[in-house]
């Protein structure tokens, strides 16, 4: 089982979706950003590292939310708080949504059941 920490970022009522890029797995569809744990890492440490590397931002790792299994995946959901503007380095896009939008974007199957938890 591959271990994944992915970010939900909520600013005054819209979380961040961020879309992957073409050639990865589920290409073209919307996330939460994030990225696999390395051997030896925590998952706090992976997440900060992951958002540093794909959004350019440091952040503070909050509350862990209920993981996600899906394939051979086990995505750990945590709440983070930003505390610069993300740039986009890795993905195609990036939107801040209302929980009302979440239906507008095509999700990567992981991330669907985070958005029920929220």
């Amino acid at each position: 089982m591959i271990e994944v920490v992915c970010a939900v970022i909520e600013r005054e009522g819209r979380f961040l979706a961020c879309q992957r890029p073409h050639g990865k797995c589920e290409g073209g569809k919307w996330e939460f950003p994030g990225g696999k744990i390395e051997e030896g890492e925590s998952a706090e440490a992976a997440l900060i590292r992951e958002i540093d590397e794909e959004l350019g931002c440091a952040i503070i790792v909050g509350k862990e939310m209920i993981s996600v299994y899906h394939e051979n995946i086990c995505l750990r959901p945590f709440r983070v708080e930003m505390v610069e503007e993300p740039e986009l380095k890795e993905h195609l896009a990036m939107r801040w949504l209302r929980r009302s939008e979440f239906g507008e974007l095509d999700w990567a199957a992981a991330d669907i059941p985070i958005l029920k938890q929220l």
